[in-house]
Parts: structure tokens; sequence; C-alpha cells
């Protein structure tokens, strides 16, 4: 990775004062990376407790149907079981949501997807719940399956959600719709008379899993105050925890969540999955009740990336210059809301890409039908659009004659500009900047599978070509492409969401030696946040031994690890909280030394290396000195700049707090008589604002354009018109793997964004965008088609 000074007129980060090592800057080994990669860590599905229950899920094998009738009698003689619960014996609300509730607990009188829980079986063995809920017998009347926009929204359609009562139902033009937001900006009528070039496309991307490798699961344990006490792998503690309380009809204390070891998520993890089955069969059973799905059940147990189709119109000068655009995005959040007004909001105002434009005229829709329920992944609504607006951005390169980065560049956002919501970009935006630098990297080698062997005559590396070690060509029909991709990201929660974060330092003097200890509640799904707050904690307090509590709700929120947030709003919790702490022990220094060393006057004092020390480095006492028996115990809230929602018939409004902007080259070989394809490097170039931990950046990065290259060329959940999934395993749902993986050359850019702690920027999104049509781009130049679609197959690329 190489870290890129800024360009002339950018501002690279201030703000780095030096603290203990392994501070704010340095890549300390993660506390659980050595446990993670010999398998001794413990993830959520090793969790055990000796009287423990098994909990089971029957689940609807119809995506529409009629609910007639239950019957549990037969599974409660199976020997072993212990309860079997269905709607029926739920104790208070029945529904939970993450932005409204419509999701029934258990289904009552009609199921709306095919892996809809139906009822709950807890028994003595896990093989001994699944035969118990075998033996529960279902009456089930199918129903017409919606499955699309004419589907969902014709005259006739079945309405899925009737007596809708949520905030957006009122605004919306049919009860299957779930949330529509337009972004109109200039006078796009007018402006056509203007446009001497128009390029137009239809667009459509898939249905991408998370595919995390740890699969839902808990252990929830009944308490003496008859409460609960869960352990869980999940994304958000205290939203789990809110809508958990009225479904156990306990109030919130007595509903006490603490993360478990999380085997990743991406998103899938925020919304509930088995938390409120494993509570419901604990406190019926009066047992601990564990949960663990396989990966069968798990593609039915958690929401996915929303499938979309997507409708765009450019319009630009001869010279390059873009007048106009307008787009439709169509996105299928299934059949219940989950995510999906928060998932329209983003497609709808990053729907045009980090390029200004004067005229726009952009609708976005998300809707209700019996697919699986899609909600949150990584990117959220930006991944989709990335696709279709720089497909189009190539095929106006195209229609002009014009290099496609020399396109982009020309229109490229830079800050002072204004997005088509109104809101300008009031920090650095390196839009061209990051296209040059991946445009200057030198190409990979030609032909690369051409070696020798060990006395130096020709051979081929089948590893080196598309097919790899199937043996399919030797280099016939191969042809190289190289395509490039830049998107914009929004970071943090927007739209006028109370955006906040908890952290809670203490400092104190343990065994002789200052000690800092920091709790919060912010789920370490793999990102890292342990090890950041442990160095932000080394920086502002100066102390090297820093412990890092387990994440619970005994602390305040600190909102979901999504959005590429944590950094930026725990790790500003954590700071601020540190920053208070640092102040009381200034003023305790004060107090209690201050007449022996006239620095303590000093206005500018820091901690570091475990003292008080003036601004030239002069130590003026030890912490354990300053504090003695005392420990500072402070827990403090941070929130980013207020945002306000988008205006719903325009779309105007300052609505995200911050955007992460990432390009890609795409280098591809691709044999073009199979269809097979090679990526044989994904160059990226991202503004990070500052690498609090630049190994961390570097996964991050990485991480991201993986999971974009999968969404490109492998990744899709293949659902039916039935609504019926065709592909719930890792055997026919592929993602990549190591050879699929190429090499990963970056650039880093750290240009401080002023509005944010250490002007860090959220890292984790932005790659997943623009790696997808960064890579459909090479595949277009070396075969000459269009590819409106991805994921990419060979059927769609092969000759003949």
């Amino acid at each position: 990775m190489s870290v890129v000074p800024p360009p002339a007129g950018l501002t690279q980060h201030a703000d780095a004062r030096p603290g203990a090592d392994g501070g704010v800057g340095a890549s300390p080994q993660r506390p659980d990376g050595i446990l993670k990669v010999t398998g001794e860590f413990a993830y959520s599905s090793d969790l055990w407790h000796q009287d423990m229950l098994w909990g089971h899920t029957l689940r609807s094998p119809h995506a529409h149907a009629e609910i007639r009738g239950i019957d549990i009698s037969e599974a409660l003689t199976v020997p072993g079981v212990h309860c079997v619960l269905t709607h029926a014996d739920l104790p208070a609300a029945t529904h939970y949501g993450l932005e409204f509730e419509d999701q029934p607990v258990l289904a009552s009188d009609r199921v709306r997807y095919q892996g809809e829980p139906v009822a709950l079986v807890a028994a003595d063995h896990p093989e001994t719940a699944r035969r118990a809920a075998e033996r529960i017998r279902v009456d089930y009347a199918p129903l017409p399956v919606v499955h699309d926009e004419a589907s969902a929204t014709a005259p006739d359609a079945p309405v899925l959600h009737p007596g809708r009562d949520d905030h957006h139902a009122e605004h919306v033009p049919h009860p299957n719709v779930v949330h529509v937001q337009p972004v109109i900006s200039g006078d796009v009528e007018s402006a056509r008379a203007e446009a001497e070039v128009v390029v137009r496309g239809s667009y459509t991307v898939g249905m991408q899993d998370q595919a995390f490798l740890g699969p839902e699961s808990g252990l929830a344990v009944p308490a003496e105050d008859g409460g609960v006490d869960l352990y869980v792998a999940t994304q958000w503690l205290h939203v789990d925890q809110r809508q958990l309380a009225p479904v156990l009809g306990l109030p919130a204390e007595r509903v006490r969540l603490t993360l478990a070891g999380v085997g990743g998520a991406f998103g899938a993890r925020e919304d509930l999955s088995m938390q409120a089955h494993a509570c419901l069969l604990a406190l019926r059973a009066d047992r601990p009740v564990k949960m663990v799905y396989n990966r069968y059940e798990s593609f039915f147990g958690h929401v996915h990336r929303h499938p979309a189709r997507l409708t765009y119109e450019h319009g630009a000068t001869r010279d390059g210059r873009l007048v106009y655009v307008t787009a439709r995005i169509v996105l299928d959040g299934g059949a219940y809301a989950s995510s999906t007004p928060a998932v329209v909001g983003n497609a709808a105002s990053l729907g045009i890409g980090p390029y200004r434009v004067p005229h726009v005229s952009m609708e976005a829709v998300g809707l209700y039908t019996n697919n699986p329920p899609c909600g949150a992944m990584r990117g959220f609504g930006a991944v989709q659009a990335c696709f279709a607006y720089e497909a189009q951005m190539d095929k106006l390169a195209a229609a002009l004659g014009m290099d496609p980065v020399e396109l982009r560049q020309r229109n490229a956002l830079s800050q002072g500009g204004a997005l088509p919501t109104g809101q300008r970009v009031d920090a650095p935006a390196p839009v061209a900047e990051l296209l040059r630098l991946v445009r200057d990297r030198p190409l990979p080698p030609e032909r690369p599978w051409e070696t020798s062997d060990a006395v130096g005559r020709p051979a081929v590396d089948l590893r080196a070509l598309p097919g790899g070690l199937a043996n399919t060509t030797h280099g016939e029909g191969v042809v190289r492409g190289v395509g490039y991709a830049v998107g914009i990201k929004n970071v943090g929660f927007s739209e006028g969401f109370d955006d906040y974060s908890t952290a809670r330092v203490r400092l104190a003097v343990v065994a002789g030696e200052p000690q800092v200890t920091v709790h919060t509640a912010m789920a370490e799904v793999g990102q890292g946040g342990v090890t950041v707050h442990a160095q932000i904690a080394r920086t502002e307090l100066g102390v090297g031994r820093v412990s890092i509590l387990p994440a619970d709700t005994r602390v305040g929120s600190a909102g979901s690890t999504s959005a590429s947030r944590q950094t930026y709003m725990t790790g500003g919790a954590v700071r601020n909280t540190c920053e208070a702490v640092r102040a009381e022990v200034l003023r305790l220094g004060r107090e209690r030394l201050g007449d022996e060393h006239p620095g303590w006057a000093e206005p500018e004092l820091r901690l570091a290396d475990g003292a008080v020390v003036t601004e030239d480095g002069t130590a003026l006492a030890g912490l354990a000195e300053v504090l003695g028996d005392t420990a500072i115990d402070l827990e403090l809230e941070f929130r980013h700049r207020p945002t306000e929602p988008f205006d719903r018939a325009t779309g105007q409004g300052f609505g995200h707090v911050q955007y992460s902007f990432c390009a890609h080259r795409a280098v591809v070989d691709v044999d073009v008589e199979l269809g097979l394809v090679k990526v044989v490097e994904l160059a990226a170039a991202q503004d990070v604002g500052r690498a609090i931990n630049p190994q961390a950046v570097r996964g991050q990065i990485h991480g991201g354009s993986t999971q974009g290259l999968g969404l490109a060329v492998l990744e899709e959940i293949l659902v039916g018109p039935d609504g019926t999934i065709r592909n719930p395993s890792f055997t026919d749902y592929l993602i990549p793997t190591i050879l699929d993986t190429p090499p990963m050359p970056l650039d880093v850019l750290e240009l401080a964004d002023p509005h944010a702690p250490y002007g860090l920027r959220g890292v984790g999104e932005a790659p997943t965008l623009s790696a997808t049509p960064a890579i459909v781009a090479a595949i277009r130049q070396a075969t000459g088609q269009e590819l409106p679609r991805v994921p990419v197959r060979p059927e769609h690329l092969a000759r003949g």
C-alpha cells in the first residue's frame, strides 16, 4: 500500500498528536488476530451451557400462502422435546422491524416468503428438535406470488401488507411500494436541447448474499429476575434490545444482551434472526436455549442485497460536459421492509455518482414482493446505482470517442461542488485525483501464463489463465481488457437520524501502573474496532496498558456496525471521553501538584508515556503519582453534525454527514470462446481522511474490492418466479476464493475531513461500489459486448 502525498490545493490530515506506542496511525497486532487464524477464537456458535436445550425453527416451504391451521400435537410426543411454540403462544407484541414493525415473530394467518418462521421447538438435542419440527403439520393454501414490479403494482395485485400505518404509507402510489424517493434539480426538459449526445441504458443487478462464514447463532439464558440474558452475534445490540423487549413483554432493562464472537456480518446481522426465538423458548422452557443455523437455513434466515432494475439516460455536450441525467431505480425489498426505505434514500441521493450534473430527474422505488427479504449489505443502495451510472459513463465515452477516464475527470465532483440533493461537499472530494492514480499505475504483463520449466523450456502456468487448472485453454481465444470506475458512498446514518455513540473510559492505577479500560456496545464483526479503540485511548491518554471490555447493553448504545460509521462514531466517542478523562487528570494534577513545578500553569499539557508532559516534552509527574487511589470513570455520547430528511417531492436536503470516494482499475483476461474470466489485477485508490490503522485500512479496501468482484462475476441468489431460492448453499452460491482474488495494489490519500475525528473518513464500503463496474468495464472492452447485468456469467460471453 502506498500513501500518496496530497496533490496541490488539497490539505493533508492534521491533529497527529503523539501518544503511547501503538496509538493512532500505527498498526498494532489485533487482540483477536492470533486466536482467529489458529481456530481458537470463540464464536457465537461455540457458546455452551451445561443445562441448555437446542432450538429449531420450522419454516414455510411456500413464498406466499394462507395458513389454515397448525397442529403441533405429534411434535410434542417426541421424547426430549420441552416445548413447541406458534404465534398463539406469543406473550406480547407479535411484530418487529428495523424501520417499522411489519415482520411477524411467527407467521399467523399468512406466510409472505419461502423460509418464513412458523413454529419453534426446544429439545435436549439439535437432531431431536429438527425431527420434532418435521412432525408439525401446517395446512397451507398457496396464494398468487408477487415477484416483480409489474406483479406488485398491477391493479389486481394481492396487497402484501393491508392496513399499513407506517410513515411512508400515505406517500406511495401502491400499498406494495415501501418507499419512493425522487431527486429533482434543475430543469431536465429544458436542458435536453443543450445535449448534443444522448445515451440510454437499462441495467440489472442480481441478489447478492453477505455470505458471512459464521452462521446465525446465540444462547438465551433465563434470569432470576424474570428477564433474559442473550449472548448473540449481531451488529447492533441496542436495536436488538429495542425490538426484543416488546416481543417478550419485558422492560428493556431485563433484556440484557452481550456480544458473542461474530463470524462476519456485512449488513445481514442488522435485522433480528434467531434472537426473539431463542429468548421465547428459553423463557417458556425456563432453561438456556441455544440456536445455530446451518448454511441452508442461513440463506433464509437473514436479509440480502436488494436486486435492482435501473434505467438511465445521460445527455452531454460534444466536448463531454454532462448536461442532464434521468434515472429510475427499482429495488426489490422482498416480503418485509427491513431497511428498504434507507436503501432507497441512498440509491436516489447517490444515484448519479461523484459527478457535477446541473439537471437531474431521479426516482428510486422500493417494493414489497414475495421474494426473500432484502436489507442492509455493504454499499447499501449505492452499489446498484454505481454499476449503472459507471456503465453509462463508459457508453457515453464511446459515443463521444473520448477516453473514459478523461470523461470522468472532466465531470468529477470536487470540494465545494453540489450534489443533486443541493448539498455541497464541504470536505475534500479528490475524484479526479483518484482516477489519475489508478490510470497511471503500470499495467501487469501480458500473457502471464507464458513461463518456462526448470530446464528453460517454454511452459504454461494454468493458474494464470481463465479456467485455471481445469486446463480449458493454453491461451487460445484469451483477450485482455482494462476498465475503470469510481464511486461515491455516504458515511454514517443519514436523513435526520439521531446518530450517536457512547463510550465509557476508566483510568486508574493498577499494580503501580496506569491502566485504561474502554467499554462500548460496538459490535466487533471483524472490522478491527477493538484495536482502533485501544489505539485512540493510547494516543489521548498516553497509557500503553489498555483493556477493551466485552460489548453489552450495560453501557449506552454504540449504534450499528454498518454505514462505515464505527471508527468515526464510536471512535469519536472514545476520543471525546478520553479527552474528558484527560481534562480531569490535569485538574487533579494542578490541584495536587501544581505548586511543585511552574509547568503546571502551561495551557497545553498532554499525557504521554504514562506521565503529564508539557508541550516541549518535559515530564511533570507520572500518572500514578497524579491519580494515587483515585479512579476517573466517565461515560459520554458523541454525535456527528445533524442531517435532515430529503424532501419527499424534490429530494433536496443536507441528507448525509460525510462522503467516501474510491476508484478502481481492473485488468481481466477473458476466454471469449468459453466465456471464462480471470481478473488479473484490481488496483484501487481511496481517500481515507486519516488512516487510524493503516493495516486495517488495507484490509477493508481489499475486502470490499473482493466482494465487488464477487458481484461482478460470481455471486447471485437465484430466485424463481414462484419466489423460491434455487441455490441456498455454498455449493451453488459461489463466492471468490483465494484463487479468484487478484493482486490489489493500493494508493491511499489522507485528506482530512475537518468535521470528523482526526479528519478520518469511513473506509469499508466505498471499495465495494467501484470494483464491480470496473471489472465489468474491462470484460466489455475484451469482448465488445454490452453486458447490462451482474453478475456476468459465461453464457453472456461465449461466442457461437
